[in-house]
């Protein structure tokens, strides 16, 4: 029998039960952006208050492809980022949370909004997690410029210590979305099915690299399996860890979720 290694008895420690059993991993001292539609922020705050579990005060910007953020009022009535926003907090109820509307009252989002509400995410909110269960489609990435732009705004974060995760293409018979198509440095999710939601699965396929629970918990679209639920799961629990240790870099918090995986515990 092999004799046990250092990096062994370092590992054995290292398991899914002591991690998101002990009571500091609730998400407390981190900001996550969600890049997404709009927050509604009463119905997030009465679902946990009547819970007894109240979150931080959510907070945010409306962003556009040229000039400065409007202001978040709270009321941005979107089903989509309400069910995004709702995922990270029931995972991890401490964080504080920020609502990057990418969307606006058109209800259409260019590439380069996107790209100014990442920015904005980095330097004024100084978050930790960037959530996109978007995707920039294809064809409005086809010039080579604007599909650069967006690349840099996310390796800026990695190098910022920001860590970007970004929802897989719903399995789109032609196209492909964006930023998820980016191998690097981000982590892209796809949907699964798991009894539990904190349970995930690394399966590298085609650059998607994790595979969380594809449900949510609020929402008329909730229920339906889907990336854009799969993603706020996967940052949440990324949250968790980050509340324990807050100044682990992108690179570091994706090997843990990697060896959580070979533990066996996570996703059977």
């Amino acid at each position: 029998m092999t004799e046990p290694t250092v990096f062994d008895e370092i590992f054995a420690r290292l398991t899914p039960d002591r991690i998101f059993n002990d009571a500091r991993a609730t998400g407390e001292g981190i900001a996550i952006a969600v890049v997404d539609s709009g927050v509604e922020r009463s119905v997030l705050e009465e679902k946990f208050n009547a819970a007894g579990t109240p979150i931080q005060p959510i907070d945010g910007a409306v962003f556009r492809p040229t000039g400065p953020p409007l202001p978040y009022t709270g009321h941005q009535s979107s089903a989509h980022g309400t069910t995004v926003a709702d995922i990270i907090l029931t995972i991890a109820p401490r964080v504080k949370l920020y609502s990057a509307d990418v969307f606006g009252p058109t209800g259409s989002c260019e590439v380069e909004t996107v790209i100014a509400a990442i920015r904005h995410a980095i330097d004024v909110w100084k978050v930790k997690v960037v959530n996109l269960s978007l995707g920039v489609p294809e064809h409005k990435l086809q010039q080579l410029a604007r599909r650069q732009q967006l690349l840099r705004a996310i390796e800026e974060a990695y190098f910022r210590d920001v860590l970007v995760f970004a929802a897989a293409h719903n399995e789109h018979p032609i196209t492909r979305s964006y930023p998820a198509a980016f191998a690097t440095p981000l982590i892209s999710v796809d949907k699964g099915l798991f009894d539990d939601p904190m349970h995930f699965a690394y399966l590298l396929h085609e650059q998607v690299e994790f595979q969380a629970h594809g449900r949510g918990y609020l929402g008329p679209f909730a229920r339906e399996p889907a990336t854009s639920w799969a993603t706020p799961h996967l940052a949440g629990i990324a949250a968790r860890i980050l509340s324990l240790k807050p100044d682990l870099k992108p690179f570091e918090i994706k090997t843990i979720l990697y060896w959580l995986c070979r533990k066996g515990t996570r996703g059977e």
